[in-house]
């Protein structure tokens, strides 16, 4: 795997810790926590996205983050589930590993080397 490719799953770990504190947090702490989270989430995809094509990284990083957020949710948080939610979350999940398929690295593709 693309280390920069790498830097965009660790940022979408991040936006789970974001969203899932923007509805949870309740105090300074979990606040702080919340607002670190969304500077590295969006620092790691602004590193990666330097040499990945920018809509691209923005949608895995998007969409793992969504998928990220909704099972947290489910796990730690007791949220209802539906079918419904679970096979969007899997079509949306579909999605994201069908773009990083077929979407190439933009750097190596122009012959240039990080």
């Amino acid at each position: 795997m693309n280390m920069k490719w790498l830097l965009v799953l660790i940022a979408s770990a991040f936006e789970v810790g974001w969203a899932t504190g923007l509805k949870y947090a309740n105090d300074a702490l979990t606040w702080t926590l919340t607002g670190i989270a969304v500077v590295i989430s969006f620092w790691l995809l602004l590193k990666a996205a330097t040499s990945l094509p920018t809509s691209t990284a923005y949608a895995v990083f998007a969409g793992l983050g969504t998928v990220g957020t909704v099972i947290v949710d489910m796990v730690f948080f007791n949220a209802s589930i539906n079918i419904w939610m679970l096979a969007f979350v899997v079509l949306l999940l579909v999605g994201v590993i069908g773009l990083k398929t077929v979407t190439g690295d933009e750097t190596s593709e122009r012959g240039v080397h990080s």
